[in-house]
């Protein structure tokens, strides 16, 4: 992105510096901006014109975020320039959990575990918009496409229709789980850490509504793979310190086996180069359940 454009936008057009950003699978453009005038650096993302309305609710729930004092970034200023929208929020110092977690500590990785799982059960009061439909009504909807699409592809996981049999004998369970906030991408990749401590959550562009014990998903998938420690402080934290009762491990696991065949269909369709790889992250959860012999994952000690 030109310098030129930067200097249009008011807030940072005396900024010392500008440093992109090249990570995550997001479309965005991503920029640190390091001002003259403050200590604190600041974040800007700069999308086209058709996502404005989009970011205008992202930035709304930033907004409502600072209200539940969730650690995220605060958003700033949106707007747009040229031909372009941009955002701009405060940056958060330190670096990916997901690169740094395996260097700490047992202790320190669950003690990061727990404050993240602290932060998601904040985000957790904001109640979606009276115009969104149930979470049963959408999720039903999208695992019946997601099914369909399976039983046409050329691609098969093993024990698949012991997996659809076991959704179709807990699926019930969604009717009567509540709508709410969900960050919808909350896992190591997402959050930051600073001097062995959990910083603060970021990326709230893939944000849904819905069960908030589907946000527990990406521990299954990809925080388990990463750190155990965390993933059990994770679920310890959201729940206060207690053991999370049967229905939220049905929930969980339910969710898990729906994820099979959303995943084999998705990476089919956007990354199929990653299919082997993708596969060997649900052959891991699948283990982990025994086939959903099992509601409570073996890593889960």
């Amino acid at each position: 992105m030109s310098k030129a454009l930067i200097k249009q936008i008011p807030l940072i057009s005396n900024c010392k510096k500008v440093t992109e950003i090249k990570k995550g699978f997001s479309s965005d453009e991503k920029y640190l901006i390091h001002m003259h005038d403050c200590n604190d650096n600041l974040l800007l993302q700069m999308f086209n014109l058709e996502e404005l309305e989009l970011k205008k609710v992202e930035y709304s729930i930033l907004k409502r975020m600072q209200d539940y004092q969730v650690a995220c970034s605060k958003p700033i200023s949106l707007g747009e320039v040229g031909s372009r929208g941009y955002m701009i929020t405060s940056y958060i110092e330190g670096k990916d959990a997901e690169d740094e977690i395996s260097k700490y500590s047992d202790q320190e990785q669950f003690n990061i575990g727990f404050k993240a799982g602290r932060e998601l059960r904040k985000m957790h009061q904001l109640a979606a918009p009276d115009h969104i439909p149930s979470w049963y009504s959408r999720k039903l909807e999208k695992h019946r496409k997601y099914i369909n699409a399976y039983l046409k592809c050329e691609i098969k996981v093993e024990n698949d229709q012991k997996i659809m049999c076991f959704i179709d004998q807990n699926i019930h369970l969604m009717k009567q789980r509540p709508n709410l906030f969900q960050h919808d991408d909350f896992h190591l990749a997402n959050i930051i850490v600073n001097n062995k401590k959990f910083a603060g959550v970021i990326d709230f562009n893939r944000f849904d509504w819905g069960d908030p014990f589907h946000e527990f998903l990406k521990i299954g998938i990809f925080s388990r793979g990463v750190s155990i420690p965390f993933s059990i402080g994770q679920i310890r934290g959201y729940f206060n310190n207690q053991e999370p009762d049967e229905a939220f491990w049905r929930l969980y696991s339910l969710y898990m086996a729906m994820c099979v065949f959303s995943t084999v269909v998705w990476t089919l369709n956007t990354i199929p180069d990653n299919m082997n790889k993708m596969l060997d992250k649900v052959y891991m959860y699948l283990e982990d359940h025994d086939y959903f012999n099992r509601i409570k994952p073996d890593w889960y000690k």
